[in-house]
């Protein structure tokens, strides 16, 4: 709409990321979305975009092609050490953050997003809705995870005083 206003000159490259544990978009994208298949979307901390069978894969096709997109998916790991990485600037981020952030660093290092690309990554939700993944992280209580990020919680007793100090 944009470009046929003449508000821009051209169609921004359109990125989508998704959970490793649901991405029928990736994996269509892999075949030249040649194929579409739906899957039963797997448990994952991106619990907001758990999503096997997207109703919109019509136009998300189309945008991603005529915009010469490209897909990244994020593993439930990569996900959740972006989204600490990212906190260590202050943000407290949710896990669909982390896939977006997992998706922006994986693309940069293949060279597809070069350092001189303007890039927008949208958040959508905030950490707090998401606390017990989070503390898990950071405690180091998820199975399997390095938790490269941590920054682990301190114990205080149920008293004010003791949570001043």
């Amino acid at each position: 709409m944009c470009k046929d206003l003449g508000l821009v000159d051209r169609i921004p490259r359109m990125v989508v990321a998704q959970a490793q544990n649901a991405n029928p978009l990736y994996r269509a994208y892999k075949t030249g979305f040649k194929e579409f298949n739906p899957t039963k979307a797997e448990d994952t901390f991106a619990s907001a975009i758990q999503i096997g069978d997207p109703v919109s894969i019509d136009r998300a096709i189309y945008a991603l092609v005529e915009s010469n997109g490209v897909v990244e998916e994020a593993s439930e790991e990569e996900l959740m050490d972006a989204a600490a990485r990212a906190d260590l600037t202050g943000m407290f981020n949710c896990p669909h953050t982390g896939v977006a952030l997992a998706a922006l660093i994986k693309l940069r290092e293949q060279g597809v997003i070069s350092p001189s690309d303007r890039t927008v990554v949208i958040s959508t939700a905030h950490g707090l809705k998401f606390t017990n993944s989070k503390i898990a992280y950071h405690a180091k209580e998820i199975e399997g995870f390095a938790s490269q990020y941590a920054n682990p919680p301190t114990t205080v007793k149920e008293d004010f005083g003791a949570v001043m100090d």
